[in-house]
C-alpha cells in the first residue's frame, strides 16, 4: 500500500488537466507572439484561457499575468511595491515571520538595498491579528505582504480584514495564495488585494506554470526582460499547455471547493484524533482555522527525518515542512515563529490530504505513526533522558 500524503509539496495532476493541455502540444501549437494563422490561433485561445483565470477570482483578464509558478509571481510582487514605493520616499515593508521562503528571501535582498522589513510575530496558534498589522503600517509603508494559508501548518490568515486596512491606508497589499486557491473561495475584489500569487501544481494542475493577479493601476515591473509577451511585463514565450491545464485543474478545484472540504474536514479531523493520542506530541497550528487537508503535529524526543523514512518504508508518503527547504538541517522557521522550541520542532510531520484519500488510510497512518513514533523513541538518547527526568517535558 503506498498513501500520498505530501499534497501541499505538489498534487497528482488531474484527468481534466492532463486532458485540457493535449491539443496543445499538436493541434493549438502556435507561438502566440506570431502574427500567422497558427500563432493567432494560440493567441486567441490564450486570451479565452485569460478570461477563465480572471473569473475564478473575481478579477478582469487585464489583471493577469501567467508565470512560471509561485516563487516568480511572489517575486515580481514585492518587487514591484517595493520599487513603486522607492519613487514616493516609501521604504518600509511589512510581512510575518512564518512567510515561504519566495517571500522572505525577496525581503533579504530587498533590506540590503535599504528598505526597511518590519516581520510581525505570529500567535501561537498560528493566526496572524489583523490589529498588528495595522499597528505596524507608518507613513512610509510601501506594501504589506502576508500569505493566505501557511504552507507548513496550515492555518488561514485573516486576509479580508488586512485588505480593508491596507485599502483605507493606501497601501499596496499582496498575498501569497499558493496554498489557499483552489481549496478556498477567492474574490480578489472582496478581499481587496492588489496583488496575489497562485501555482497550479498545488490544486491539481501541472508543474512550472502559475499567474499574479496585479490590480489594474499598478506599475507592474519586469523580472524577466525579453520579448513583449504578457503586455511586455514578462518576458518569453507563454506555456500554453500549462496554462490550459492550469486552467482547466482551477476550474474544477474551484466548482468543487464546497465538496471537497465536506469530505477533507472530517478525514483531517480523525489524523488528529488518533495521533494527539501519541503521549507528549502538539498539533501545530490552530485547528479550526485551516486549510481542510492539513495536519502538522510535532512528537517530543525523536528526530522528524527518521519518523518520514521509517513512514516512507511502511508507504506513507508525507513530510517535515516545506519542500522547498527539505535539504536543511535547521527545524522549521515556521515552527520556530509560534513558540516551539529547537528540540520540539525537529520532531515534525506535515500529514497534506487530497479528496483521493479515504477513511481507511487515515486509521493506517495513525497506527503506523504510533508504532513508528514508539519505536523511535526507545532508540532515542533524548527520551531516556526525559523519562529519567534529567531533561524536563516541554509537550
Amino acid at each position: 500500500m503506498r498513501i500520498y500524503a505530501d499534497n501541499a509539496a505538489t498534487t497528482r495532476v488531474s484527468k481534466s488537466a492532463v486532458n485540457a493541455m493535449l491539443p496543445y502540444f499538436e493541434e493549438i501549437y502556435g507561438n502566440p507572439s506570431s502574427l500567422n494563422t497558427t500563432g493567432q490561433i494560440a493567441a486567441e485561445a490564450l486570451g479565452k484561457l485569460r478570461c477563465e483565470i480572471a473569473e475564478l477570482i473575481n478579477a478582469k483578464p487585464q489583471e493577469i499575468y501567467f508565470t512560471s509558478g509561485g516563487s516568480e509571481a511572489d517575486n515580481q510582487a514585492i518587487i514591484t511595491a517595493a520599487k513603486t514605493g522607492e519613487k514616493k520616499g516609501k521604504k518600509h515593508i511589512i510581512s510575518t515571520k512564518f512567510e515561504h521562503h519566495a517571500v522572505l528571501h525577496t525581503l533579504n535582498k530587498l533590506e540590503k538595498e535599504g528598505f526597511e522589513i518590519t516581520l510581525i510575530d505570529v500567535n501561537e496558534n498560528g493566526v496572524v491579528k489583523a490589529e498588528d498589522v495595522e499597528k505596524a503600517i507608518r507613513e512610509d509603508t510601501a506594501l504589506v505582504t502576508v500569505m493566505f494559508a501557511n504552507n507548513e501548518i496550515g492555518t488561514v490568515q485573516p486576509i479580508a480584514e488586512i485588505g480593508e486596512i491596507c485599502r483605507n491606508k493606501g497601501v499596496i497589499f499582496h498575498t501569497d495564495a499558493v496554498q489557499a486557491a483552489g481549496h478556498i473561495a477567492i474574490d480578489v475584489e472582496a478581499l481587496k488585494v492588489d496583488m496575489l500569487s497562485v501555482s497550479a501544481h498545488k490544486f491539481h494542475g501541472p508543474k512550472g506554470v502559475g499567474f499574479l493577479y496585479c490590480r489594474k493601476g499598478i506599475y507592474l515591473r519586469n523580472l524577466i526582460e525579453g520579448g513583449a509577451q504578457e503586455r511586455g511585463k514578462r518576458a518569453g514565450t507563454e506555456n500554453l499547455p500549462g496554462i490550459a491545464g492550469m486552467t482547466a485543474a482551477m476550474k474544477e478545484a474551484v466548482e468543487k471547493i464546497d465538496e471537497n472540504a465536506k469530505k477533507l474536514i472530517p478525514l483531517r479531523n480523525r489524523l488528529i484524533e488518533g495521533l494527539e493520542k501519541i503521549p507528549h506530541s502538539r498539533v501545530n497550528g490552530d485547528k479550526e482555522k485551516r486549510l481542510p487537508g492539513n495536519v502538522n503535529i510535532c512528537f517530543e524526543g525523536i528526530e522528524g527525518e527518521s519518523l518520514l523514512l521509517l513512514l516512507d518504508e511502511k508507504g506513507i508518503e508525507a513530510s517535515s515542512g516545506s519542500a522547498c527547504t527539505s535539504g536543511s538541517l535547521d527545524p522549521s522557521h515556521v515552527l520556530l515563529s509560534i513558540g516551539l522550541p529547537h528540540d520540539v520542532a525537529h520532531g515534525s510531520l506535515r500529514l497534506t490530504i487530497s479528496e483521493e484519500n479515504t477513511v481507511e488510510e487515515m486509521d493506517y497512518i495513525i497506527s503506523s505513526v504510533t508504532e513508528v513514533v514508539d519505536y523511535l523513541r526507545q532508540i532515542s538518547p533524548v527520551w531516556e533522558e526525559l523519562q529519567k527526568g534529567t531533561r524536563e517535558y516541554i509537550l
